[in-house]
């Protein structure tokens, strides 16, 4: 693997700016603006309802699992319903699993019978998901699983279902994963030419080594250079194994954990987006309960923007085609936060380094509008001092309503023992006694 590195300060402006240049195509101007998208997982798993992964976790065969393909029905879909949620919560693109580790497909391939068309529900899931989140202007986004547990030349491993099952794997050891690979290109080849323009695909995942699957079980080069040609605007996330091959890659992808600092590879900033889950399972789970709370979210919201990442939240409808209400009470509390707060979300970025954020703060940076913004997870009492930021504000306010936040110089308390020398470069505002409503209020700062 290269040497990542996650590193927080440096001239964010001139790091950013260089990186753009070099590595980064214009075409995805469009990402770093958007900074929060929407996740979606969506199969038969929704049945069972107790993780995506169930299949695996409980090495059910297809026999067995078969059941959920013959009772899928989600009645109660609607495509545009789940767009406007993505919408109002201030969501600018997202990504569907279009075919998950189970195997099961969304859309009507012509490479398998293991798809949404042969259901009981009988109709073409993907092509009204893209259809209605483009009509509300989200751009679109595609999952693929590189491995399929259905597949009869997909090799057992030690992730699939049968993996422990001594007598299935000596039964099925002839398998040939190159002929599995040809299906999985076919399969990419039809969602990229039958469903217009495709911003971004995220492959997952590889796991070479001992018992697992890497670069040349998927002909992950040549997958990659089909990608190019059929959409050369695409962004393509880090899970193909060839994070040493030059255009390997174009995001990095970090999953369900908070990174401490900005990301870089070999010393320069990358583009990346960590994907995250309201609660413990990405797919529908009925009995999970480790939900994250708005306040939460939000944070976690801004951390990443403060980091110069993306947010990839999601979304598990259940198998009757709904976003559970827990989740759509999340989206639309986040939505109230995002309504009177997103300009300090859209097209920001870490801030320069001169900049230091007070205790539980985070900071953002718009380097288009040259304006800073103090994110408070806390709120203080009366007074928040900035270091950096003596003479280079010309006016600062409370985000949610546009009310003045006066500043001055810090006052010297000579009798608790200040350092004068060490407040000569900060600003201190003047904040109300009470925190204003919102879930994580936000002063913004015009810079000269």
């Amino acid at each position: 693997m290269e040497n990542i590195r996650i590193k927080s300060g440096g001239n964010v402006m001139s790091n950013l700016m260089t990186n753009w240049s070099n590595n980064i195509k214009k075409e995805w101007k469009w990402f770093v603006d958007s900074r929060f998208g929407m996740f979606i997982h969506w199969g038969l798993y929704a049945l069972p309802a107790r993780h995506e992964w169930v299949k695996s976790r409980e090495c059910i065969s297809d026999e067995e699992y078969q059941r959920y393909f013959d009772y899928f029905n989600p009645d109660m879909y609607d495509a545009k319903s789940w767009a406007k949620a993505a919408k109002n919560a201030g969501m600018k693109y997202f990504v569907i699993t279009t075919k998950h580790h189970e195997g099961f497909c969304l859309w009507d391939s012509e490479y398998t019978d293991y798809k949404v068309t042969n259901t009981p529900y009988g109709k073409d899931l993907l092509k009204s998901i893209v259809e209605a989140f483009r009509e509300e202007g989200l751009r679109v986004g595609f999952y693929y699983s590189l491995l399929d547990w259905h597949h009869p030349e997909f090799s057992v491993d030690r992730f699939h279902p049968m993996g422990n099952n001594k007598e299935f794997r000596e039964k099925n050891k002839d398998r040939d994963i190159r002929k599995y690979s040809e299906y999985l290109h076919a399969q990419v080849r039809e969602l990229l030419t039958k469903f217009g323009r495709i911003d971004y695909i995220f492959f997952d995942f590889s796991y070479p080594g001992e018992d697992g699957k890497g670069r040349d079980d998927w002909q992950s080069e040549r997958l990659l250079k089909m990608v190019r040609q059929l959409q050369p605007h695409i962004l393509i996330n880090d899970r193909l194994d060839l994070n040493d091959v030059p255009g390997g890659w174009d995001i990095k992808t970090p999953e369900q954990f908070m990174v401490r600092e900005r990301v870089e590879v070999e010393g320069k900033p990358v583009l990346w987006e960590t994907c995250q889950t309201f609660s413990g399972s990405w797919g529908y789970h009925r009995d999970e309960s480790s939900w994250k709370s708005v306040k939460q979210l939000v944070q976690i919201l801004i951390d990443t923007v403060s980091k110069s990442g993306n947010l990839l939240l999601n979304v598990g409808p259940t198998a009757r085609g709904e976003f559970e209400q827990r989740a759509l009470d999340r989206l639309s509390d986040i939505g109230k936060w995002m309504k009177h707060h997103s300009r300090s979300i859209y097209g920001c970025t870490q801030a320069p380094e001169e900049f230091k954020a007070p205790q539980d703060c985070r900071l953002t940076y718009n380097p288009e509008t040259n304006r800073l913004y103090v994110h408070l997870f806390t709120w203080p009492f009366k007074e928040l001092h900035l270091d950096g930021l003596a003479g280079k504000v010309n006016y600062a306010q409370l985000l949610n309503d546009a009310s003045e936040i006066k500043f001055s110089k810090p006052p010297q308390y000579e009798h608790v023992g200040t350092n004068k020398n060490a407040c000569k470069d900060t600003v201190t505002l003047q904040l109300p006694v009470q925190k204003p409503e919102g879930t994580v209020p936000v002063i913004e700062l015009f810079l000269k």
